[in-house]
């Protein structure tokens, strides 16, 4: 009847992804020593139903939100695993590396009893009793061996340290474990909802990984592909549109008419200053003529004006020398006519 929750889609961010993928710690460890409460998520089997759907027709890559949920609970829990050890080492006494050795074999045969046991119940509650009989005989098997290890662990060391309880660290679910515990004890733990649990978290952490790791290579090669491709028409476009530039030219005619262009650069650059020095040059040499013509302009003035007085000079002159020539012919036309006037005045007479 919650109507918020029918409006809310399986993509939207409220809604936990751990739950869309059954793997969420808090479904997992409920009603356990570790019961973390309810998701601050929503949870919802309607919307893990549609995403199933939905991720059968495309591929929503939730998986990596999930990975990282499980990998932030998976590290805080080895965190207290290793804080534990710590307080065992501090609180208990200090023992030889091959005492240590000889319980720590004790404890991993106490792990065989109690896996094999937790397995035998579980296949003896599904019906299969024949497998649930050979799997007890194995125990049978391991517990004689666990006697003789714990033998050995005796008799290395004094009665007074062995009647002491030694506990251990469990690596998966970082629970205590005692040396001395009994089958049943061993059983109940290795069997109970809260170590099954955390292996069901490790082992869905472990193929979420390896999901996450394909999508991820499938997503880059199918990048890659598509990269190519585009590669591979824009090359196809360039060579219908330019059939007659090939594609590894384009570099050289490129260059070419850079080359061209620099060449005709330095020709404009040249002609340029050439047609400079040329104009520069006819400045320089009508300048000059100019020049050279008002010299000779006025040498040409001066020598004409002195030809002229010259020439008045030399006029004068043959006018005074006419003159004079012509007064002495008068004068001595003048005598001569006296002489012959008085000739004939004498001849008369």
């Amino acid at each position: 009847g919650d109507e918020t929750r029918q409006r809310v889609k399986f993509t939207d961010d409220r809604v936990c992804k751990s739950h869309l993928l059954d793997c969420c710690p808090h479904d997992i460890l409920a009603g356990t020593r570790m019961d973390l409460g309810e998701c601050t998520k929503i949870h919802d089997l309607a919307l893990r139903a549609d995403y199933e759907i939905a991720s059968k027709e495309r591929d929503l890559f939730f998986e990596l939100d999930a990975m990282d949920h499980l990998e932030s609970f998976i590290a805080e829990c080895d965190r207290r695993t290793e804080l534990a050890k710590k307080r065992l080492a501090e609180t208990q006494e200090e023992i030889s590396a091959e005492v240590s050795a000889k319980a720590e074999k004790v404890h991993e045969l106490n792990e065989d009893i109690g896996k094999l046991l937790a397995k035998a119940e579980q296949l003896g509650a599904e019906g299969n009793v024949d497998e649930s009989q050979k799997i007890l005989m194995e125990v049978e098997k391991v517990r004689a061996k666990k006697k003789e290890a714990e033998e050995e662990y005796r008799n290395s060391m004094p009665a007074s340290s062995f009647q002491q309880q030694k506990l251990r660290v469990c690596e998966v679910c970082s629970a205590y474990l005692g040396l001395h515990d009994n089958d049943r004890r061993l059983a109940d733990h290795f069997g109970g909802k809260l170590h099954l649990g955390f292996i069901q978290i490790r082992e869905k952490l472990d193929q979420l990984r390896k999901t996450v790791a394909e999508k991820q290579e499938k997503r880059n090669q199918d990048r890659l592909r598509r990269r190519e491709e585009r590669e591979r028409e824009e090359r196809m476009g360039r060579r219908l549109s330019q059939p007659r530039v090939p594609c590894r030219s384009r570099s050289r005619e490129r260059r070419r008419r850079r080359s061209r262009s620099a060449s005709r650069e330095r020709r404009k650059s040249r002609s340029r200053s050439r047609e400079r020095h040329r104009r520069h040059r006819s400045r320089s040499r009508s300048h000059s003529r100019g020049h050279r013509r008002g010299s000779r302009d006025r040498s040409s003035k001066h020598k004409s004006s002195r030809d002229r007085s010259s020439r008045e000079k030399s006029r004068d002159r043959e006018r005074k020398d006419k003159s004079s020539s012509e007064r002495r012919h008068e004068s001595t036309n003048g005598k001569s006519r006296s002489k012959r006037s008085e000739e004939r005045e004498a001849g008369e007479i």
